[in-house]
């Protein structure tokens, strides 16, 4: 348990940011989501429009460090070979 005052702010800052990172990165699983069921569902049109909503806000969190760039890139990269594979 934190003793100095420091150490109690620096416990309180912690436990708030991971409160704020743990809804970003529920934000990013629920746009690859959307993604999925669309690909799922066979509706290219639809996939590829979640794909472009998604693709800004899993950038923006790898900028953050919210995730991983190569996590980001990996998801975008399998998410769009899907796409393609659905237009084929």
């Amino acid at each position: 348990m934190a003793n100095s005052p420091q150490a109690k702010k620096r416990a309180r800052q912690g436990e708030s940011r991971r409160r704020h990172n743990a809804s970003f990165r529920s934000m990013v699983r629920t746009t690859i989501k959307k993604v999925d069921s669309a690909i799922e569902n066979g509706d290219h049109s639809k996939a590829s429009e979640a794909y472009k909503n998604a693709v800004p806000i899993i950038d923006r969190m790898a900028d953050k460090g919210i995730i991983h760039k190569n996590k980001a890139s990996r998801h975008k990269s399998r998410l769009n070979s899907c796409i393609k594979a659905l237009q084929s």
